[in-house]
């Protein structure tokens, strides 16, 4: 940590009174950046630790869609549903700190603002994931085995959706100014990016142009891994296999699931770039 001196002189014919008044100045670098985003991310977990109501109401319209759907399906809409609302919300609380002044205070601090956004990431992508992994632990319930592979696999998936959707929602709050706003965008948003994903109903048999929009939203490339873990891990038959799973393919070319997962890896580290330029943009 650098220390500035600055000597204080009074005006000639006065005499001299000499002070020196000692700066603490934080030294910058990378492990301060990584300090920085790790407080954020602390505060994240600590607001949502203090608001319970906030943990109940988000795990409530997964846990019907279990209860409705009752299959394996049913597990993977309801935690997908459940990430997908607590990792696009979280970021809402950005655009909370900015109305009420907050978000000043930290902007004015003497970190990068990517340690800030980087912060925010994580902090919505681990509570984001904590709710996945509690509502993971329902999958009995719908005749999904506890294989501690497949386990691993979902949660391993359910980081990465985390984190690009958190990302997603990062990026979008980065420039609204209101929490109205904000919300209204989001609700537009949330369910569409759902539907289309697959987590209700294989993608196949549809439109062309409803195909694309399959294609275009991230959600898709995660979706699928985790319905391929997820039922063949279960006693069907092949070919009901390969109806309920089929894949997702690119003119006929099935997506390899790593290539799958890589895109979806690659979509969150470029909506958290855009976010980090619309904040370093931010007055």
């Amino acid at each position: 940590m650098a220390t500035q001196t600055t000597d204080v002189t009074a005006a000639p014919g006065q005499g001299v009174l000499v002070d020196q008044i000692r700066v603490a100045v934080p030294g910058g670098g990378l492990r301060h950046d990584l300090r920085a985003a790790g407080i954020v991310w602390r505060r994240e977990l600590i607001r949502f630790r203090t608001d319970r109501l906030r943990a109940v109401t988000s795990l409530i319209q997964p846990v019907l869609f279990l209860f409705v759907l009752g299959t394996g399906l049913g597990v993977l809409a309801g935690h997908s549903l459940s990430v997908l609302f607590t990792a696009i919300f979280s970021a809402a609380s950005i655009v909370w700190d900015r109305e009420f002044g907050f978000l000043r205070e930290i902007l004015v601090a003497p970190v990068s603002r990517a340690s800030i956004v980087v912060g925010k990431c994580l902090g919505g992508a681990t509570i984001a994931t904590f709710q996945g992994i509690i509502f993971l632990a329902l999958a009995g319930f719908a005749d999904v085995p506890y294989n501690p592979v497949l386990i691993l696999t979902l949660i391993g998936e359910l980081l990465l959706l985390s984190f690009t959707l958190t990302a997603f929602g990062v990026m979008m709050a980065a420039r609204i100014k209101q929490l109205q706003a904000f919300m209204a965008l989001t609700q537009m948003l949330v369910m569409p990016l759902f539907f289309l994903s697959g987590a209700l109903y294989p993608l196949t048999g549809l439109p062309a142009w409803l195909s694309v929009l399959t294609r275009l939203d991230p959600i898709t490339y995660v979706v699928w891994p985790m319905r391929h873990a997820v039922f063949s891990h279960l006693d069907i038959p092949p070919a009901y296999l390969e109806h309920l799973s089929p894949g997702i393919t690119w003119l006929g070319w099935p997506v390899p699931v790593a290539l799958s997962l890589g895109i979806v890896a690659a979509m969150g580290l470029a909506m958290m770039g855009i976010a980090i330029a619309e904040f370093r943009k931010t007055e």
